[in-house]
């Protein structure tokens, strides 16, 4: 059996914590949030801690850490894309995510373009190979925190051409980014296939129960 460090969150407390939720749940996909405030001025800031909440209606959603411009446009407008980033935008999206003040736009100083949606009034990102229309679902604080969910639901998608074979999304293709833990960010690397089991398939191959391997 392996050696484990044992913690709970009151002995480790904050911000240590936060710091090694980060580093286990590792690598995020990256939410590359763009709104507009009312008075017209457009935000772009990617977030981490993001993943899809239903198929049915098609909700994403995706945590701000800390009430940011994102969600005070958010709230104002009700509206956001979800755009997603590949590896080659990858030092952009890292730009959007510096403390700009709210009357200054990410899209100019990372230089990015903004491109009216189809069915909200957030901007999209040219540049991203895949941009997500959303209306406002649902919006909350967590917790103790200063932590807001957002879920959105999807109106209008638009996707590159080049991702496609036939009719599916090849994510290679995609060629996305996660964040780590800290300053670290990790490609996709490997990409390998594993058929998901069924119960009656394993007994129909004359599977067993697997051994305990004792830990790591």
């Amino acid at each position: 059996m392996s050696d484990y460090r044992h913690f709970t969150p009151e002995e480790l407390g904050q911000p240590a914590t936060y710091h090694l939720l980060n580093a286990v749940i590792a690598p995020r996909p990256i939410s590359w949030i763009s709104t507009v405030s009312k008075d017209g001025v457009l935000n772009l800031a990617p977030h981490s801690y993001t993943t899809v909440a239903s198929q049915d209606p098609p909700i994403v959603l995706f945590v701000s850490i800390g009430h940011k411009d994102s969600i005070r446009n958010i709230k104002e407008t009700g509206c956001f894309v979800y755009n997603v980033g590949s590896h080659a935008l990858v030092e952009r999206i890292n730009r959007t995510s510096a403390d700009f003040p709210p009357d200054v736009s990410e899209f100019k100083w990372a230089g990015l373009t903004p491109i009216a949606s189809t069915r909200i009034a957030a901007p999209r990102v040219a540049e991203a190979p895949v941009q997500m229309e959303t209306t406002l679902f649902d919006i909350y604080r967590v917790g103790r925190t200063d932590n807001t969910i957002v879920m959105g639901e999807v109106v209008a998608l638009h996707v590159a051409e080049e991702l496609f074979d036939d009719d599916r999304v090849e994510t290679a293709r995609l060629d996305p980014v996660g964040r780590m833990a800290g300053s670290l960010y990790a490609a996709m690397g490997e990409v390998f296939s594993l058929k998901r089991p069924t119960y009656r398939g394993l007994l129909e191959a004359g599977e067993s129960p697997m051994e305990p391997s004792g830990g790591r």
